[in-house]
């Protein structure tokens, strides 16, 4: 299998916080791997580093077989990124962000076409600043598939939506899974990983504490879904922590 996101040893601190801990993260082409834990877990972290939008302590990422930094203008024209805080111009337009993001690349997917599967069609005309929330958390979904990419990056993709909302963004989603297009996902929502994911990665305090399948870890901790079995993931670890505290 062809690798397309590779981290060995990564490491990155705020200040006195360790968020990423010596970490080895894989991801393989048409895969869509999704990064969970608790918030402050090192998430958001993991994907500013690997991306090279965060400035990395220790190891070493490649991206599609390039190094994120040197590397950052190939590496931007084939990847797309939504990031939980995203960042808008609250006097542009709905279109006028969409063209602008357009002109960024060589290629890019029909905008209109993305909107109105979004179901922002409506709202082409609209300022930014006068979107709702779920809508400013669509459209910057829809800015990430702008440029047609190989790679997405999608730091809690659906929060904010209404369900319809959610199964819109998981249908498109599969679309461009089937493509052999490649994902890495952080969520909250388990249902929404265990329906888009072929595998998760589990962090706490920066750390992998698990790494299998969807199916593997319901089988392994004997729950229903994926949510038990993070819940049961959760439990372990406090208790591990607790121990190795009284130790």
């Amino acid at each position: 299998m062809e690798t397309v996101i590779e981290a060995i040893g990564l490491s990155k601190s705020w200040g006195r916080t360790q968020a990423v801990q010596n970490l080895d993260l894989k991801v393989y082409r048409g895969e869509f791997l999704a990064l969970l834990g608790a918030n402050g877990a090192g998430k958001t972290t993991t994907l500013e580093c690997v991306l090279g939008t965060a400035k990395k302590d220790a190891g070493t990422i490649s991206i599609l077989g390039m190094d994120p930094v040197r590397d950052r203008k190939a590496i931007f024209e084939r990847v797309g990124v939504q990031f939980q805080q995203g960042a808008f111009q609250e006097k542009i337009r709905v279109d006028e962000a969409c063209r602008v993001q357009a002109s960024l690349y060589r290629t890019s997917s029909d905008w209109e076409e993305l909107l109105e599967r979004f179901g922002l069609a409506d709202k082409r005309r609209s300022l930014v600043a006068d979107l709702s929330g779920g809508e400013k958390q669509k459209l910057m979904i829809v800015l990430a598939l702008i440029p047609d990419p190989d790679l997405l990056f999608l730091d809690e993709l659906t929060t904010g939506l209404d369900p319809r909302s959610r199964r819109t963004v998981w249908e498109i989603l599969l679309e461009f899974k089937r493509q052999g297009k490649t994902a890495l996902i952080t969520s909250h929502f388990m249902d929404e990983v265990e329906h888009l994911c072929d595998r998760v990665i589990i962090l706490r305090r920066g750390r992998v504490v698990e790494e299998d399948t969807c199916a593997n870890l319901i089988e392994k901790y004997q729950t229903k879904n994926l949510e038990d079995a993070f819940l049961a993931i959760a439990e372990e670890d406090e208790f591990t922590t607790t121990q190795e505290e009284l130790a």
